[in-house]
């Protein structure tokens, strides 16, 4: 399959051979990167229908199987965004569409993970722990990439954000994490009462002092002018959810000079099952909210955003063919996005296998020709500066298939 330049997917591939609610004291440490890079990773949780975030418009078994829920080509009611011939973006995803024409998205498609079951969990798991099996470690793919740079063991070099640390962030190396709360905020007063109770308490005063700093950096990057504070929108809990707020939480954190250079969130509510919907309805809602969230986030970061990369993944696909109550059922392969400054884009990267019957993963699902390991792998060597031999050796044992994709960021600043 050609990109829209005429760019093949083999020029992406690097084909040499590779050697063999909880907030913590931030100190962050500089990546040893080629380049002063930050790389946000999002979850979304529940399994992204990549037929309809990423249509395959021109295919011609496309409308077929999907009937009411194919998104039109470009230029017709509620159609695609268009990408080239054959791929379009929702038309609920007008920033990404944006980074398109700015060169600063790159989209993958028909890749997955080397799970191919239909269990959310243990799809999520072998999309975190970065290896071939579900449960096969307690330890995620990107936590183990950190663990490989300098100064990985004195500080922190990520933040995971959200209720609970995920799986892809969990092993050897040291991250600090942030949770928008759900309990009442407590009052100035009262932080400044445990402020001086704690104050000569070497342990809990230094935890406490490092807190308050993580929450008035986070606040400072949610607040909005038109929805008051950080803190008074985590109260309100806004109708879009937590999503816009917590992206700009973690623009607080990464376009600090001293704070870290990645972070890991996610979101749910992908698992489209009924009522699925084509140019309009709940999958276009949550794609608008990401797409909306994916914008505010660009603005927080200001002249940061130069330097990031922000990678959408799922743990599988949908069904090709709609289900019988508007939706779709659990599938393979899906569609993975990369967005930001410091994205090499305006390619669409896919060994497009087609939807013919013939062609389908077990004769229903989209087949997968791209391992998402060989995304992973091709971001952290160029964003993070993480070697080929430690990818091989320590992030992704046992993938010397899964070649590391190339050219995904520029080179330098």
């Amino acid at each position: 399959m050609k990109t829209r330049d005429g760019i093949s997917r083999r020029h992406f591939l690097w084909h040499a051979a590779l050697a063999s609610a909880v907030i913590t004291v931030p100190r962050f440490a500089l990546a040893a990167a080629p380049r002063d890079g930050r790389l946000v990773v999002i979850l979304l949780r529940g399994a992204l229908d990549g037929l309809s975030a990423v249509p395959p418009h021109g295919d011609p078994d496309y409308r077929r199987l999907r009937g009411a829920l194919a998104i039109g080509a470009p230029g017709t009611s509620q159609g695609a965004l268009p990408l080239d011939q054959t791929f379009g973006l929702h038309p609920g995803l007008g920033f990404l569409h944006e980074a398109w024409a700015a060169r600063k998205l790159t989209v993958f498609h028909a890749v997955a993970t080397p799970y191919r079951q239909r269990s959310h969990f243990d799809g999520q798991d072998v999309l975190e722990n970065g290896l071939g099996r579900p449960h096969e470690t307690g330890s995620g793919w990107l936590n183990r990439a950190l663990a490989t740079l300098p100064g990985a063991a004195s500080a922190e070099t990520g933040v995971a954000l959200g209720d609970t640390v995920p799986l892809v962030m969990r092993g050897p190396a040291r991250v600090a994490s942030w949770s928008p709360s759900r309990m009442p905020e407590p009052d100035d007063d009262t932080l400044q009462r445990l402020t001086d109770l704690y104050a000569d308490d070497a342990v809990l005063g230094t935890a406490l002092a490092g807190a308050m700093a993580a929450e008035n950096m986070a606040d400072a990057a949610i607040a909005d002018p038109e929805a008051g504070s950080g803190r008074q929108q985590r109260r309100g809990g806004r109708r879009e959810g937590l999503l816009p707020a917590t992206l700009r939480a973690a623009a607080g954190f990464l376009a600090r000079p001293d704070g870290p250079r990645v972070a890991v969130l996610d979101t749910r509510g992908w698992d489209t099952h009924a009522r699925e919907g084509a140019g309009t309805g709940q999958l276009a809602t949550r794609l608008g909210v990401l797409d909306n969230s994916l914008r505010q986030f660009r603005q927080a970061l200001g002249e940061t955003w130069s330097d990031t990369a922000v990678l959408m993944v799922t743990e599988f696909g949908r069904m090709a063919a709609a289900n019988g109550t508007g939706g779709t059922d659990h599938g393979t392969a899906a569609a993975a996005l990369l967005v930001g400054g410091a994205v090499e884009g305006g390619h669409v990267v896919a060994d497009w296998p087609g939807l013919s019957p013939r062609n389908l993963h077990e004769g229903r699902d989209l087949a997968a020709t791209l391992d998402l390991r060989s995304v992973f792998k091709g971001l952290l060597m160029e964003q993070l500066g993480v070697s080929p031999t430690a990818l091989e050796r320590d992030v992704f044992p046992g993938s010397h298939d899964a070649k590391a994709l190339r050219d995904l960021v520029r080179s330098s600043v």
